[in-house]
């Protein structure tokens, strides 16, 4: 897989994730305040007047210009997402597991009034999921293993791309709060 790069805004906050063909678009049209990182790759043009070949090299990190993060909102919850956040471990038994052997267990559930969102939601093996069916888990006598939270920013670029490259991970990790499960 070709490694991507990590687009800032102005103030440094992550903003997406874009293949190098497009972080050499945002070179060309002159739209990278400043560059961070190691140097990734050079491409080539067409050849100058004076017989030179003309060039644009980029780094892991951009900062496009103009960009500013308008909106801190928490990130989309998915599944994909809610199992990286949990790194894969079941809530209630504490088992590791692969995806297809995990679930979306809402710790108060949706049809007693709980919320499809990330406080509300934990990783939970098919096995845990089903015994505790649709009880809190006091009721079931489930007691969960971790608190479920809501990942900053940076946590959730981390969690989106599974081929980070080692500066960018120094990055983002320097953004990463105390309290989260990436740590551990």
């Amino acid at each position: 897989m070709q490694a991507l790069v990590l687009t800032l805004d102005m103030a440094g906050l992550p903003q997406g994730w874009v293949c190098l063909e497009e972080a050499i678009t945002y070179h060309a049209k002159q739209l990278v305040a400043w560059s961070i990182g190691n140097s990734l790759a050079e491409f080539h043009g067409g050849y100058q007047n004076n017989g030179e070949r003309s060039r644009i090299s980029t780094k892991s990190m951009l900062a496009i210009k103009g960009s500013m993060t308008r909106h801190l909102h928490a990130p989309g919850l998915t599944n994909a997402l809610l199992f990286a956040r949990d790194r894969n471990l079941c809530a209630y038994c504490g088992q590791q597991f692969s995806h297809r052997d995990l679930s979306r267990d809402h710790v108060a559930p949706m049809s007693k009034g709980g919320k499809d969102n990330w406080t509300n939601s934990v990783t939970a093996c098919l096995r845990c999921n089903t015994r505790k069916a649709n009880r809190t888990p006091e009721q079931a006598g489930m007691p969960l293993l971790y608190v479920p939270y809501v990942p900053n920013r940076h946590e959730h670029f981390i969690l989106r791309n599974r081929f980070i490259l080692a500066d960018q991970m120094e990055y983002l990790m320097a953004g990463v709060p105390k309290t989260s499960r990436l740590l551990g």
